[in-house]
């Protein structure tokens, strides 16, 4: 395997650090950081850990961390909420992205699930508007008149569903839907409301949802199909959809597959047991999908937990301890290309 010198690492936290203190830490207390460092290291992994010698920049890769060992350079980004990166997310992401590019490796520490993550997918949101003559609800079905806009609606999301639902890691939800002769939609809120009577033909849905796939390709067809879906309407209806890119894809590559088994390998090594490849459909985004396409990744490296997203989330604080002597080796064990 080939010598890795710069590693980049995503954590989901954020600094706040005053500069004064960003410029004295590493002049003033580098031989601490040194031998600090090197204590730290070998009490938590089952091994002898070395370098000559320590740099710490706190300022050189603001708002990331760069620590220097013996010429291996590690970058220690920490991010926002993946979960909202904002309207601008790849203006928010670009430090990221930057850093990604002087790197060799990136590492994450999102939710151990058992398995190494050598593959994200990505997600992207979509919006269904359709529109069909209001009339009297008895000439419905009749030359003319209009099926309504809820007939259409419905054509168009179960053919979604009959002709893309079987593509392996391709899924797509509709999260929302209102409908009726009367309909509003706070997109900020992502809620509406609709009013109609039983005797009208409804003249407007409006509903939306995500799209998640595996790479860019995937995205694209899976976007073709919808837009010919939308575009067969039905009599006396109308329909558009249109798309808001979202989190990019972390396809599986074979860079991902040597970090993976330089992971396995370490893992056995501690006693902590093999470690595979997590099925890519059982992952959502995450933020070291924006750099994968400029270096090899490897996600999956943090804590155990459970019920994620949920109001009952747990950490599971035994997981601590095994998870920081994986990380160390791993780092350690690709710094000296072994």
């Amino acid at each position: 395997m080939r010598l890795v010198r710069n590693i980049t690492i995503g954590f989901g936290a954020l600094v706040v650090l005053i500069v004064v203190v960003l410029l004295a830490i590493p002049l003033f207390f580098r031989d601490t950081l040194n031998t600090r460092a090197k204590a730290e290291v070998n009490k938590a992994v089952n091994a002898r850990v070395a370098w000559n010698g320590v740099g710490l920049s706190l300022i050189r890769d603001f708002p990331n961390v760069s620590l220097t060992l013996d010429g291996t350079r590690i970058i220690v980004a920490f991010t926002g909420d993946e979960e909202d990166a904002g309207p601008l997310h790849l203006v928010s992401r670009q430090p990221l992205i930057d850093a990604a590019k002087r790197s060799d490796v990136a590492l994450a520490f999102e939710e151990d699930a058992g398995k190494g993550t050598v593959a994200r997918r990505g997600f992207s949101g979509w919006q269904l508007t359709v529109t069909g003559r209001q009339a009297h609800s008895s000439g419905i079905f009749s030359q003319g008149t209009s099926y309504g806009a809820i007939y259409e609606a419905a054509r168009i999301l179960n053919a979604f569903r009959e002709k893309l639902s079987t593509e392996q890691y391709l899924t797509f939800n509709p999260a929302v839907i209102v409908g009726g002769t009367d309909v509003s939609y706070d997109s900020t809120k992502i809620s509406g409301t609709a009013a109609g009577k039983d005797n009208i033909i409804a003249p407007r849905v409006f509903t939306r949802g995500d799209l998640r796939f595996i790479s860019q390709d995937q995205l694209l067809k899976a976007r073709e199909a919808m837009r010919a879906i939308v575009a067969d309407h039905l009599p006396g209806t109308d329909a558009a959809i249109t798309f808001e890119d979202g989190n990019p894809a972390m396809p599986p590559t074979k860079g991902n597959l040597a970090l993976l088994a330089v992971e396995d390998s370490v893992s056995r090594a501690l006693g902590q047991g093999p470690v595979e490849a997590l099925d890519p459909g059982k992952r959502g985004g995450g933020d070291i999908s924006y750099i994968s396409e400029y270096v090899d990744a490897l996600d999956g490296l943090g804590v155990k937990g459970m019920r994620s997203h949920t109001p009952d989330e747990r950490v599971d604080l035994r997981s601590i301890g095994p998870a920081t002597e994986r990380a160390a080796l791993l780092i350690y064990r690709l710094t000296r290309g072994r």
